[in-house]
């Protein structure tokens, strides 16, 4: 057993405490001191008294912090174990699409042959196939699907914790 002696107002009081728990105890007892020395001027002739509000202040001090406490949400439920064999059929998927994003990028990074101009182009029906004025936009849109393909493995990875 040890003992600690606290200062509070004009007064020191000496207190026993169990081996260790001197520096928790002096803690404590500056925090009545602080609350001690809040009563100013006010305060009453007897020094139970002052320690009684000192106290009053404290126990205000415990109940605003428990109803914080209690306004707060419950913490979201631990999520689900997830299924190995789901996680690695996702993340095979995953690597299949980021496989084919870097194929298809790399052929639009390739240039495009040249058609032999000595050998017009028919289409199915039979006429001279037209340039298609439209190869511009149709690179754009698959370049913002490839984005939006890339995106959703990025959502998907991160919903789903690595094994």
């Amino acid at each position: 057993m040890s003992t600690v002696t606290l200062s509070i107002g004009p007064k020191s009081y000496t207190v026993a405490c169990a081996d260790g728990q001197e520096a928790h105890i002096k803690a404590l007892g500056a925090m009545i001191a602080e609350k001690y020395a809040q009563l100013g001027s006010a305060r009453a002739p007897l020094e139970a008294e002052n320690l009684l509000f000192a106290a009053l202040f404290m126990a205000d001090e415990l109940d605003q912090a428990r109803k914080r406490l209690a306004e707060k949400p419950e913490p979201a439920p631990a999520a689900e174990p997830v299924d190995p064999e789901a996680l690695a059929a996702l993340q095979n998927a995953i690597a299949a699409l980021e496989a084919d994003l870097a194929a298809a990028r790399e052929a639009a990074a390739r240039p495009a042959p040249a058609p032999a101009p000595a050998t017009p182009q028919f289409d199915l029906f039979g006429g001279a196939a037209a340039p298609d004025p439209h190869t511009e936009e149709i690179a754009a849109r698959l370049e913002a699907l490839a984005e939006r393909a890339e995106a959703n493995a990025a959502a998907l990875e991160a919903a789903v914790p690595s094994a």
